[in-house]
């Protein structure tokens, strides 16, 4: 199952995707322990975010030993791979980590994660050709049900327009992260490491005028709980998350990408009950359950594919 261009098994990419999926799921909790320790605003926090996973990610890469005989794309691709990688996680996580401010964590989850997909698939297929059939788009439908089901399941919800606009932003930037990290590892030459420490720093170069203004440095009471929570989620949802979300969604489909990372708001439920003691309610259980069956549909599909992809190769005379 492995993919011609990039070298990555089909099905690794898969597990990465998952690994990050539930990574990521402990980012909008963190943001939010992080407003009540101080008063940090959301830019400063995206900033310091892929600040640290830049450090972190680049500290990696000077201990790890470099494949030179792996192909790679000539300087200026790189740059403008990095550029384009950047701005749109630029515009995803600090728009998240805003309608999170703007409209609360479960609003924002649903409508960010919730448009994602569908801005992806109707990308995927008028940009890349790649095609759900109905089974997958019987898969992303449940998917966004259980979403919803599980993130407003429980009522209590307020929407603020506001929080819903800058969720959408959002879910743009995303979209135009996955598709074109899809499209690049199917042009083949690049590197999941350089495109993680790339973008990271193009984000944090375009998020450092902004987070000046508002605040690098907050108030808190608390500093070492402060820290604490910004090593966290430097380290987790950031430096592990993005680099194994970059290698996975260069040799997965780009909808079935974006369902996969619907296992965000199922890590974050699953925590919530397990660490935080939040009662496991008949919502919670009905949306978990719809979107793991979804996600496990999807990555099953993708793999036979793959297999059916990588037999037919074989079979074609030389």
């Amino acid at each position: 199952m492995s993919n011609t261009v990039s070298g990555l098994p089909v099905g690794r990419g898969l597990l990465y995707l998952i690994v990050a999926g539930a990574a990521w799921g402990t980012a909008g909790a963190a943001a939010s322990l992080v407003y009540l320790t101080g008063d940090m605003g959301p830019v400063a926090l995206s900033f310091w975010r892929c600040a640290g996973g830049l450090l972190l990610l680049s500290a990696v890469r000077l201990v790890r030993p470099r494949d030179r005989t792996a192909p790679s794309a000539p300087l200026g691709r790189r740059v403008l791979r990095a550029v384009a990688t950047g701005a749109g996680l630029a515009a995803f996580q600090t728009a998240y980590f805003a309608a999170v401010s703007a409209t609360g964590l479960a609003v924002a989850t649903v409508v960010t994660l919730g448009a994602g997909p569908v801005l992806i698939a109707l990308g995927a297929r008028a940009v890349l050709g790649e095609r759900l059939g109905g089974g997958g788009l019987a898969a992303v439908a449940g998917a966004l049900v259980g979403l919803v089901v599980l993130v407003l399941g429980g009522g209590g919800t307020t929407v603020d327009p506001r929080g819903v606009l800058l969720a959408l932003s959002s879910a743009a930037g995303y979209s135009a992260m996955t598709l074109l990290t899809r499209r690049w590892g199917r042009d083949g030459g690049t590197d999941a490491s350089s495109t993680t420490v790339g973008a990271f720093a193009v984000t944090s170069a375009l998020l450092l005028p902004f987070a000046a203004v508002e605040g690098l440095v907050p108030a808190t009471d608390a500093p070492g709980r402060l820290l604490c929570l910004l090593a966290y989620v430097a380290a987790v949802p950031t430096a592990l998350a993005y680099g194994l979300y970059f290698a996975g969604a260069a040799v997965v489909r780009s909808a079935t990408v974006s369902v996969i990372m619907l296992l965000e708001p199922v890590s974050a439920a699953v925590l919530a009950v397990v660490l935080l003691g939040e009662r496991l309610t008949a919502a919670t259980l009905a949306g978990t359950l719809l979107m793991l069956g979804s996600v496990a549909g999807l990555a099953v599909g993708e793999a036979r594919d793959a297999r059916t992809r990588g037999a037919e190769r074989d079979a074609v005379p030389v």
